[in-house]
């Protein structure tokens, strides 16, 4: 199970046009706010399952603003990350993470990438690809097999 994982998009159609190339072949997508509106322009033409929490600049009483997902047994928590406080510090992120029982948490806001695992824990923030403060424009995948075993990578964007 191929999952795209893709936050901070904020209406920028040129990078939005990017991001629909790199994750047609991904079985779900979940972004992750600012701006949700986009996921309209995202989902259009793409095949499978699409989620979405609000974030900060996001205005929409379409979505929730955060989640619980279960694929292939495994739970993920996604949420913007404002609201945890992640531009000081993942402890927040990191125990509601845990609290909710789930095995990977998402989130965004802080437009910085970043992959880390903490006691079993996965947190990424797949950064920004229209408005990055991190290395570049990019995007995360994370990948999860049958025996539940769980890969995730960052991908730039041009």
């Amino acid at each position: 199970m191929l999952i795209a994982v893709v936050s901070d998009t904020h209406r920028i159609d040129r990078y939005i046009d990017v991001v629909k190339k790199k994750i047609a072949n991904a079985d779900i997508l979940i972004h992750l706010g600012d701006n949700v509106d986009d996921v309209e322009k995202l989902s259009d033409g793409f095949n499978g399952e699409v989620y979405a929490v609000l974030g900060n600049c996001d205005y929409s009483s379409e979505y929730p603003t955060e989640r619980v997902i279960d694929i292939n047994r495994v739970k993920i928590f996604a949420t913007h990350g404002h609201n945890y406080s992640v531009k000081y510090g993942l402890n927040n992120m990191y125990y509601k993470t845990k609290e909710v029982g789930a095995d990977i948490g998402l989130f965004g806001h802080t437009h910085q990438e970043l992959i880390i695992r903490e006691n079993g824990i996965l947190l990424m923030n797949p950064g920004s690809p229209s408005l990055p403060r991190g290395r570049g424009r990019s995007i995360g995948f994370i990948t999860i097999n049958d025996e539940k075993e769980v890969e995730a990578r960052l991908e730039c964007i041009e």
